[in-house]
């Protein structure tokens, strides 16, 4: 039996989940693919603030200190 409708939430759970952290990933200057991370069990939720917490980021501007 094919059952649709837990299919579509399924599919739209996932989507306001990966749409927000691909959205902190393009706004921090990375590749938004990382996002995908957060659907490894366990350790992805973990990569990724990791990773957000110590790479640089691209576009962050630092200030010259004199």
């Amino acid at each position: 039996m094919l059952m649709l409708p837990e299919f579509f939430q399924i599919v739209i759970t996932g989507l306001m989940i990966l749409i927000p952290i691909a959205l902190i990933y393009k706004k921090a200057g990375l590749n938004p693919l990382w996002g995908a991370l957060v659907f490894l069990p366990g350790v992805g939720l973990l990569l990724i603030f990791l990773q957000l917490a110590i790479w640089p980021w691209p576009n962050h501007k630092e200030t010259e200190r004199g």
